[in-house]
């Protein structure tokens, strides 16, 4: 893998921001890679911008935080205004594209900036309550920082207890995980 990955996730309280960057880490940690996911949200959790800051790599992590991301994924309009400082002239930055009136915001600086339907995705073909997982396949594909494996992996031990209860929620949620990545390989 070489470098240490900077993955930065930002959007409303209740997004799953905070989920998708600890099944990813718990991925990266299963695959025996040095991970470390700091989660960053106000009191308020529900209604505030949530961002989770997670690092994947082969070596040591030294500091918690970063100021530039290698992949930066902002999913409402409050998150793309706030994540913009994290974003460098190497940093691939990733927005739903449900989210208007931000052309203006957009930073300037970034090496690419995608625009996915994973909201509308998660709406019109899933269910509304995989949008982050959608987004989560969207983080494996773009930074293969963990395979599709061991990211299915990591949702099953998460998740599991529900998916006995609902076999079909690992469906659901496998299928999220898959549209995710290629809703990027496809913008990409």
């Amino acid at each position: 893998m070489g470098k240490t990955v900077k993955v930065l996730l930002a959007g409303e309280g209740g997004q799953g921001v905070q989920s998708v960057a600890q099944i990813i880490a718990e991925a990266a940690n299963e695959e025996g890679r040095e991970a470390l996911y700091i989660p960053n949200f106000g009191v308020e959790q529900r209604g505030g911008v949530s961002v989770a800051y997670l690092q994947i790599g082969d070596e040591p992590i030294g500091a918690p935080k970063f100021l530039t991301g290698d992949i930066v994924i902002a999913l409402s309009d409050r998150a793309v205004h706030r994540t913009r400082q994290y974003v460098g002239p190497q940093t691939l930055f990733v927005y739903d594209s449900s989210i208007e009136n931000i052309e203006d915001a957009l930073p300037a600086n970034a090496k690419k900036i995608l625009a996915i339907p994973a909201l509308d995705v998660a709406k019109k073909e899933l269910h509304p309550r995989v949008f982050n997982i959608i987004i989560m396949g969207a983080v494996v594909k773009a930074t293969e920082v963990v395979s599709e494996a061991d990211a299915k992996k990591a949702i099953e031990k998460k998740l599991g207890y529900k998916f006995e209860k609902n076999p079909k929620l690992r469906e659901l949620n496998y299928k999220a995980i898959e549209r995710g990545m290629e809703l990027v390989a496809r913008a990409m």
